[in-house]
């Protein structure tokens, strides 16, 4: 799948450079070294993926940005003499070779050593030596050394590597308190007693194991190998404005946020009234379980549409089962053959009682206005958790072992959701590869079947040749569906827009939309991580290119409270408490205003002082159908704009859960009083 070449060179850029590593050696050093190579074949597919990968006996090749942020600090050059500490697959060596003149490399693991050993010797490294032993004792025979680096944290800085490091030399290596969490820390030896100390970022390290640094777990000993660092915040190469004070931005928040009243309050909603001439509104939410999110667009919703105009509905949804919502909401005959929708997982995103009240009034709300009637259309023609029903109920029956790892990379599919061990998984079974074609064929096939009915439904905006683009971008589209890779975002989101589009342009010029869907959709990508390191768009961001000022981005939010979520893909629903948002994140800075609900408009002109300081890269929590609050900091929070994400933030400071439906075992179109939802 891809081409290395073309990938290495995308993630030098993107998440390298743009990143701010500035050192020209170390660059162009990583744009040689194949890191497919280092990889097992099973991975070779991920080996540019933003993230450590695991290499065996538990352990990881690092991150590519930790790396190059490391051999940076470490300020290699031509001509030096180099001590790896941690040699693992020997990739951070092969680096350092590219710009060292020798490097010696240490590996507790024999088994891992003479790995890289042979990989490095295929690959041309002749100025690379693999050792075997305890990292922390260092190689005195070899010493002293212009440059050391240590992929393992310790808690303290071995006393026998300060004395191998040359005066002038470079020490960078993790420390910390506690075996699993440190900062990364630089020693410049300044001459035979002086030592210059500073740390410089948060990272997360396997132990290093040895004689002066962590004790092997059990008194067995355990690999210091490679490390699973946390990722560490971007630093994009155009400067942005500084983090404002904490004190200083609560106090800008509650200057510049609106209360708003009950959600059930008639006044609610007439807060929304200045985005009543846009042509296309998009409303977010920061779950896909949240009570508050739901009630609160729908009550924009219906002021919009009953005051203002609005025709269409647009939600984030597969294409199919929200067609049988706008037949049921405009009292159109339902074909006997379809069941009822939203059966799959995440079954709660659309079966809850504050949608199904939604329904009940956009049905009530058509029977008076048929000459003016209000469309509902799901945006995923493609149908994402149909085609994921159907490529894990195939792997159930073909390869178990291949649908586990199906469940866990699908779990992943949110940009800001990353789990390393998923691609442990993926190297447990050969048969994930060997099913691609037959899913990929068997995707296709549903595909046309949803067209056909589409075509025989009347919907005019899928044209012959709207069909045939969606049929021939289809294998590509799935295919990157089936490995979960970061392709898939793009093409789904991209696809979203094109039929809201295509929506828009089949009921004329004067046709205005509400669009609802998650945050990491309908904010502009190019304000956040997303669109800055992983080179990820979203609808949001493709409305604004193409409607202007005439698109209205709207985002939510929340401080703590409750989720319907679940664990994984697949997993059953929970409600799960919400952890308070995070110290240095937006949301707790909301939180600290002391109000439970407001707006916040963010146009510009209307609070610039407050806009400036949102504009400075700021965490930001993103909950989709999974949730994991045990890891909540890595899963679920990623580095936005607010301020140029969304024209305006939505706050509730508590939510609840939303209350879900159940899934009949009948799943038959009967009785309209009854359908969809069968209660």
């Amino acid at each position: 799948m891809g081409d290395f070449d073309e990938a290495r060179a995308w993630m030098v850029e993107r998440q390298i450079v743009q990143r701010g590593v500035r050192d020209d050696f170390v660059i162009e050093a990583m744009r040689r070294v194949p890191r497919e190579a280092f990889v097992p074949s099973d991975l070779r597919d991920f080996a540019y993926d933003d993230t450590p990968l695991p290499i065996g006996g538990e352990q990881s090749i690092s991150q590519p940005y930790i790396v190059a942020k490391m051999l940076a600090a470490a300020e290699l050059q031509p001509g030096d003499r180099v001590l790896d500490i941690g040699t693992g697959s020997g990739y951070a060596a092969a680096i350092a070779a590219e710009i060292a003149g020798r490097v010696d490399s240490i590996e507790r693991d024999a088994s891992l050593a003479e790995g890289a050993r042979e990989r490095l010797q295929r690959l041309g490294y002749e100025n690379v030596e693999v050792h075997v032993g305890d990292g922390t004792a260092g190689l005195a025979a070899h010493a002293p050394y212009d440059a050391i680096i240590a992929a393992a944290g310790g808690p303290r800085v071995p006393q026998a590597l300060r004395v191998q490091l040359a005066v002038g030399g470079r020490l960078v290596m993790p420390v910390g308190s506690s075996p699993s969490r440190q900062r990364l820390v630089k020693i410049v030896r300044r001459d035979e007693h002086d030592y210059d100390e500073h740390a410089f970022a948060d990272v997360r390290f396997v132990p290093l194991v040895g004689d002066d640094g962590w004790p092997a777990p059990g008194g067995v000993a355990h690999e210091d190998s490679r490390p699973t660092p946390e990722p560490l915040a971007p630093e994009p190469a155009a400067p942005k404005p500084a983090a404002p004070e904490p004190a200083a931005l609560e106090l800008a928040l509650r200057d510049a946020a609106e209360p708003l009243p009950d959600i059930d309050s008639a006044e609610f909603a007439a807060f929304f009234d200045r985005f009543a001439g846009r042509r296309v509104v998009l409303l977010g939410e920061a779950s896909h379980g949240t009570s508050e999110f739901y009630r609160a667009r729908a009550a924009i919703t219906r002021r919009l549409v009953e005051r203002h105009g609005f025709s269409m509905i647009a939600v984030e949804a597969d294409w199919p089962d929200a067609a049988i919502i706008d037949r049921h909401v405009r009292d159109r005959p339902m074909p006997r053959e379809r069941s009822r929708p939203f059966r799959r997982f995440p079954t709660w995103m659309w079966r809850n009682t504050d949608f199904m009240s939604f329904v009940a009034w956009l049905r009530s709300h058509n029977a008076l206005h048929r000459d003016s009637e209000t469309r509902f259309y799901g945006l995923d023609i493609y149908s994402l958790s149909e085609s994921i029903d159907a490529v894990l109920r195939y792997l159930d029956s073909v390869d178990p072992a291949a649908a586990r790892i199906a469940r866990g990379r699908y779990g992943c599919l949110s940009p800001w959701q990353k789990d390393p061990a998923v691609y442990g998984r993926a190297a447990l079974s050969g048969g994930y590869a060997q099913c691609e074609e037959h899913v990929v064929a068997q995707l296709g096939d549903l595909l046309k079947s949803r067209l056909d009915y589409a075509r025989e439904d009347g919907e005019r905006f899928l044209d012959a040749a709207q069909n045939a683009r969606l049929v021939a971008v289809a294998e590509h589209y799935y295919r990157a569906m089936y490995y979960g890779g970061p392709q898939s975002w793009n093409l789904r989101d991209t696809h979203m827009f094109d039929t809201l589009r295509h929506a828009l342009d089949s009921h004329g010029p004067q046709a205005r939309v509400v669009v609802w869907a998650h945050n990491s959709h309908i904010g502009d990508a190019s304000a956040t991580q997303m669109g800055r390191v992983q080179d990820e768009i979203n609808l949001g961001q493709l409305c604004r290119a193409q409607f202007g000022d005439a698109a209205a981005l709207i985002g939510f939010g929340t401080h703590s409270g409750t989720v319907a979520a679940a664990s994984d893909w697949d997993g059953p629903m929970e409600v799960k408490t919400v952890r308070p948002s995070l110290d240095g994140s937006v949301e707790f800075s909301m939180h600290a205003t002391g109000l439970a609900r407001f707006l916040l408009d963010l146009r510009p002109g209307v609070h610039d002082a407050l806009r400036e300081r949102l504009r400075a890269s700021l965490l930001e929590r993103f909950i989709g159908v999974i949730y994991r609050p045990e890891t909540e900091r890595y899963s679920h929070y990623a580095e936005a704009s607010l301020a140029d994400q969304f024209d305006a933030f939505v706050w509730f400071d508590r939510t609840s859960a939303v209350t879900t439906l159940p899934v009949s075992a009948d799943e038959k179109y009967h009785a309209a009083e009854t359908f969809p939802f069968g209660v």
